[in-house]
């Protein structure tokens, strides 16, 4: 591979940071990242921990607040960090050995068949060939991991390596019997989002490595998880599940917490990639990220490449704030950057009109096993607004136990979603939705039994109904469909490239 940039010049730019200069005016104490020249350590001290710890307690505190020690970091670079503040920092910064002090920032989260759709076969090519991930530890940095998931069992798998230095930790509603051989460890880093937001929620997340969100959960299980026969969504996608490396271990460093949203302070990911590091996982995998500053400044970057220098390889997903260019996050060029794609399977309805006249597929992903038979559909043919279902055109009584026929607009001044919300007001038992919008909608928003079908479908509906007398509709849900074309696809939420800070690499 062509070498973009001269090898010296990243570890200039990751070891020898810039100092801050933007600190905050006021004497409020704040979470800070400090670097250090671990050569500067005086040979009194054993340890470079024994020497960040003494260097707290000589900095004088006059207006009465003493600096607190949160993590002290061994791999990903020379340092700690420690709340402070401003006379703490002006004193340190006049401390031999100090290099740079960063504030604290916040990283964001980014949300059965897949092995089929790639081709991989149990015995033949890549899978049996790369011993289905065998012994492989993958280190994941997320929102925990919930263990009694059948995705984390055992079975059939050896004895954990010998080589692993990991630990499963204690904590609200984990403990270390959740281990095993799969779930080799598991451990949670939240004493930076604590100072920035005082608390993790009680009632949305657990102050422990238990996942509360499923996110990690699910990025775990897709990585690594074991067979899981039977899974399915709410009737959709119903099979076994399996992760892409389903013979390797999982060590899950929960860094992302809630409190009024799902979040992860750079302290913490620091400390997660750290100890990652240090317990000798082979890979590591993160679903989240931090808004875009120079590699030198980012959290995730510091960390990975110095998990690279260790032999790690490091996976981190691109972001979800596509379609646009230049939106990718963790484009530095020692991370494989990886973005959102489809598979050739979609969730849908098969609709019937009257007995049989026309059938047609639409996308649904109503989470209920309900059977439309025969129920009358509405379309106020004749009335623009009526038919589009603009808002307050429906009339709640010509509507009730009907479903409806909202038709597509083409000028864009009436979207699905406002469609949707007049069928909720008007109080239609569901509706058929002539829409372009399928691709952009989420399962979550399947709240009511409704279906979308292109607008090619879409007028072959309405002109049923047009010259039918008594239309009526019959729909079945929960159906999926397998090898739909094209695919893959890059989803139309995946950020792109290029990189802001790097972008030669597309």
């Amino acid at each position: 591979m062509e070498r973009l940039i001269p090898l010296g010049l990243v570890i200039s730019l990751l070891l020898f940071f810039p100092i801050a200069t933007s600190l905050p005016a006021s004497g409020r104490p704040r979470t800070y990242i400090i670097n250090m020249d671990k050569s500067a350590m005086p040979a009194a001290f054993s340890s470079h921990h024994d020497w960040y710890m003494s260097t707290l307690s000589s900095l004088l505190s006059p207006d009465g607040f003493s600096p607190l020690h949160l993590y002290t970091y061994n791999h990903v670079m020379d340092g700690f960090s420690a709340v402070l503040s401003q006379a703490h920092l002006d004193q340190l910064h006049e401390l031999p050995g100090h290099l740079a002090t960063y504030p604290e920032t916040i990283g964001h989260l980014h949300t059965t068949r897949a092995p089929t759709f790639l081709g991989l076969k149990k015995h033949s090519g890549l899978w049996p060939a790369g011993g289905f991930g065998e012994d492989m530890i993958i280190g994941v940095l997320d929102s925990g991991i919930w263990p009694e998931s059948e995705s984390f069992n055992d079975e059939g798998l050896p004895p954990v390596p010998k080589r692993w230095r990991g630990a499963c930790e204690t904590g609200t509603e984990f403990n270390a019997s959740y281990c095993n051989r799969k779930l080799i460890g598991a451990r949670s880093f939240s004493k930076g989002m604590q100072q920035e937001k005082q608390n993790i929620s009680k009632t949305n997340d657990y102050d422990s490595p238990r996942d509360f969100l499923g996110h990690g959960s699910h990025t775990s299980s897709i990585a690594a998880g074991s067979s899981a026969v039977g899974a399915e969504y709410f009737g959709y996608a119903k099979g076994k599940a399996i992760g892409m490396a389903p013979k390797a271990r999982i060590a899950m460093y929960k860094v992302l917490f809630f409190d009024e949203s799902y979040d992860a302070a750079a302290t913490d990911v620091l400390a997660g990639l750290d100890q990652a590091i240090e317990d000798g996982v082979d890979v590591l995998s993160l679903s989240l990220g931090f808004f875009e500053t120079p590699f030198d400044e980012n959290p995730i970057a510091i960390g990975a490449f110095a998990a690279l220098k260790k032999g790690i390889f490091v996976s981190c997903s691109a972001g979800n704030n596509g379609p646009h260019a230049y939106t990718i996050l963790n484009g530095a060029p020692w991370i494989t950057t990886v973005g959102a794609g489809t598979i050739d399977r979609e969730f849908a309805a098969h609709v019937t009109l009257g007995d049989g006249e026309l059938t047609v597929t639409g996308k649904s992903v109503y989470p209920e096993n309900l059977f439309v038979s025969d129920v009358p559909i509405y379309f106020g043919h004749g009335n623009r607004t009526k038919e589009l279902c603009e808002i307050y055109s429906l009339d709640p009584e010509e509507v009730a136990g009907k479903y409806i026929f909202c038709d597509f607009d083409s000028s864009g001044q009436t979207n699905a979603y406002a469609q949707i919300d007049e069928m909720d007001t008007a109080g239609a038992a569901g509706a058929i939705f002539s829409s372009s919008e399928g691709p952009f909608f989420r399962p979550t928003d399947f709240f009511k039994p409704f279906v979308l079908v292109n607008p090619k479908y879409g007028d072959l509906v309405k002109h049923y109904i047009i010259n039918s007398k008594n239309a009526t509709v019959s729909i079945r849900f929960q159906t999926t469909l397998l090898g739909t074309k094209p695919a893959p696809q890059v989803a139309y939420f995946s950020s792109r490239g290029p990189d802001r800070k790097s972008p030669w690499i597309l």
